[in-house]
C-alpha cells in the first residue's frame, strides 16, 4: 500500500517551487514525480526585496507569507492533477517555505522561512509539516544544512566514502564516510548560483546563465578570484551556514572596485564560476578519502560549472545524483517529503555533527488541514 508524501522547496535563488511526490512504502523511498512551478513574477520581485532590509517589512512579509503559501498550494494541486492523485491519498506535505533571512549566529540567531503552513493546509486539503529549521536553532545549531540527514538515508554507501554536493543559491556538501561509527559531516561552502544569477541578470537581462555558456566564453581573473576567496567564511571551521546576507552583489562590487584593472562583466561571470567550484572542491579535497562526488541542485544544469568542478576534483569519481536514481533537481524537494515522513514516524531530522545542535530532534511543526 502506498505511503504518499509531497515535498515542497524553494531555495535562495527564488527560481521556482520544486514539488516532489514520493512513495515511502518501501525501504528506499520512490520518487513518483517532481516538477518545478514558477512563482508569479510580482511575487518573485517582492521576495528578492524582502531578502534585504527595507521599508514596511513586517506588513510586506505578512502578505508575502500568505502569497507564498497560495503559490505552494497551486503547485500541489497541479502536481496531484498531473499524477491522478487526490489530496486524500497524501499523508502529509513537507514544506520548507521560502527563506528570506538566515542569520543563525550571535546569540539570538534565527532563520526565517515564509509560506504560511496553515494557509497551505487549508487550501490544499492536506496536513502540512513545516518550520523545520527553528528547532535545531533552539538547540544551539545552525538550522542548516538540513538535507545531509536525507543524504545519509538514501545515498550512504558502506564501502565507499562519498560527498553529495548541493548547488542551489548557496552550495553545501555532505560527507558520507564509509564504514560504521564515523560521523556524517556537512556545511555550506559558500556561494552556489546566487552571485552568478544576480550578475548575469544585471548584465544580460537573463535570470541565469544557461548552461554557463556566457561564462564559458571567458576566463577567470586570478586577482579577483584571490580577493573573493580571502573572505574569512571560507576558512571558518564548521558547523557553519550562510546565505545572501553575506554573499551578495554589494560584496562582489566591493571586490571589483578594489581590483587594480578594469574587468569585463563576462570575466567576472567566469570568476564567479571559479569561486563556486574552487570553494566546493577545496573542502572536499580536505577530507582526504573521498572516492565519489555526486552533484544535485540547479547548479548541476550549469555545464561549465560542472566541467570546472570535475577538473578541480580530478581524483574523484564525478557524476550527478541521476546516477544514484534521483534527478539532481528533485533531491531537495524529495528531502522535505522525507522530513514530513520522519516527523510522522518520530525519526530525528537533524544531524548534530552537521548543524552543531546539542542533540538529535524531530523537526517540524504540524498544521492539520481540518
Amino acid at each position: 500500500m502506498s505511503q504518499l508524501y509531497i515535498g515542497l522547496m524553494s531555495g535562495t535563488s527564488i527560481d521556482g517551487i520544486d514539488a516532489a511526490l514520493v512513495d515511502f512504502s518501501a525501504v528506499v523511498p520512490r520518487l513518483i514525480d517532481c516538477q518545478t512551478y514558477a512563482y508569479p513574477r510580482e511575487l518573485v520581485t517582492e521576495l528578492h526585496q524582502l531578502c534585504a532590509p527595507g521599508d514596511n517589512e513586517i506588513v510586506r512579509m505578512g502578505r508575502a507569507d500568505r502569497a507564498v503559501a497560495e503559490a505552494f498550494s497551486s503547485a500541489v494541486h497541479t502536481l496531484l492533477k498531473t499524477n491522478y492523485v487526490s489530496p486524500e491519498q497524501i499523508i502529509a506535505i513537507g514544506s520548507h517555505g521560502q527563506t528570506i533571512r538566515h542569520m543563525p549566529h550571535n546569540g539570538l540567531g534565527f532563520s526565517l522561512q515564509i509560506g504560511d503552513p496553515n494557509t497551505l493546509a487549508i487550501q490544499s486539503g492536506i496536513d502540512v509539516i513545516a518550520d523545520f529549521r527553528r528547532k535545531d536553532i533552539a538547540l544551539g545549531g545552525q538550522g542548516a544544512p538540513l538535507v545531509p540527514a536525507f543524504h545519509q538515508a538514501v545515498f550512504a554507501h558502506c564501502e565507499q566514502s562519498r560527498v553529495v554536493v548541493n548547488i542551489g543559491g548557496i552550495s553545501n556538501i555532505t560527507y558520507l564516510p564509509s564504514g560504521e561509527g564515523r560521523a556524517v559531516l556537512g556545511w555550506d561552502t559558500g556561494p552556489g548560483n546566487t552571485l552568478m544569477d544576480a550578475w548575469c541578470k544585471r548584465h544580460t537581462g537573463q535570470d541565469y546563465d544557461d548552461k554557463g555558456q556566457w561564462a564559458a566564453q571567458s576566463t577567470p581573473d586570478p586577482l579577483l578570484l584571490r580577493s573573493l576567496c580571502s573572505h574569512p567564511y571560507f576558512t571558518q571551521p564548521p558547523p557553519k551556514s550562510t546565505g545572501r546576507e553575506l554573499f551578495h552583489l554589494q560584496w562582489l562590487e566591493h571586490h571589483i572596485a578594489h581590483c587594480p584593472h578594469k574587468l569585463d562583466p563576462q570575466v567576472v561571470q567566469a570568476t564567479l564560476v571559479a569561486l563556486t567550484s574552487h570553494t566546493i572542491a577545496q573542502q572536499i579535497v580536505n577530507f582526504g578519502d573521498v572516492e565519489q562526488v555526486y552533484v544535485c541542485g540547479g547548479g548541476a544544469q550549469n555545464e561549465f560549472l560542472m566541467e570546472c568542478l570535475e577538473t578541480d576534483l580530478h581524483e574523484c569519481e564525478f557524476a550527478t545524483t541521476e546516477s544514484l536514481g534521483i534527478p539532481p533537481d528533485a533531491v531537495e524537494a524529495m528531502a522535505f517529503a522525507w522530513f514530513a515522513w520522519a516527523f510522522k514516524h518520530n525519526v530525528a531530522g537533524n544531524l548534530p555533527s552537521v548543524t552543531g545542535a546539542k542533540r538529535n530532534a524531530k523537526l517540524g511543526v504540524y498544521c492539520p488541514h481540518d
